[in-house]
């Protein structure tokens, strides 16, 4: 029995003590997923940008302008005097969400009238480009790709992940900074 455990003793320590082969890592470059996610976007963006052609298209009654963010937008409504808002000046706006067809998510009633001080606080970065664009009593309509609305995650209730939509916006108030 003594001779079978040191036996035992004797085999355990060679084993262990035998050199460890290093792992090799099994995750992906990060190169290649920055690759890939660069792709996926370009080719979202393109799609997106092929629905708001077609849309201009067939929508005669305005006339659309390309931003340089991305998105497009056309007024239902321009005033004469013109007074857009900057840093730090209060504006109350109202608006609707709308799908590229035209289904409608959410109307002004249920988002209510905003208050906002101009890239002073948090809010959907295609309601911050598109309020500096428009002056009291004007109303337009947008076209903002996914990126600049809710992006991969959506809404989480009526808007879809990487959805493009439509806003009309109506700028109701403007009080420029002192």
């Amino acid at each position: 029995m003594k001779n079978l455990l040191f036996l035992f003793i004797a085999l355990t320590s060679l084993i262990s003590c035998s050199e460890l082969e290093p792992r090799k890592p099994v995750n992906i470059p990060e190169s290649s997923f920055l690759e890939s996610s660069v792709a996926r976007n370009r080719n979202i963006m393109k799609k997106e940008q092929k629905l708001f052609k077609e849309i201009i298209a067939r929508d005669s009654t305005l006339e659309y302008q390309l931003n340089k963010s991305g998105f497009w937008y056309a007024y239902k409504l321009k005033t004469k005097d013109r007074v857009f808002p900057k840093r730090g000046d209060f504006v109350r706006f109202n608006y609707k969400i709308e799908d590229l067809k035209g289904t409608l998510l959410y109307d002004e009633m249920e988002l209510g009238t905003v208050d906002y001080l101009v890239d002073k606080e948090e809010l959907l970065p295609a309601l911050r480009e598109a309020i500096k664009l428009l002056s009291i009593n004007e109303v337009a309509t947008f076209l903002f790709p996914s990126y600049l609305c809710y992006g991969y995650q959506g809404d989480g209730e009526k808007v879809d992940i990487n959805q493009a939509l439509r806003f009309t916006i109506k700028l109701t108030s403007h009080s420029v900074k002192n």
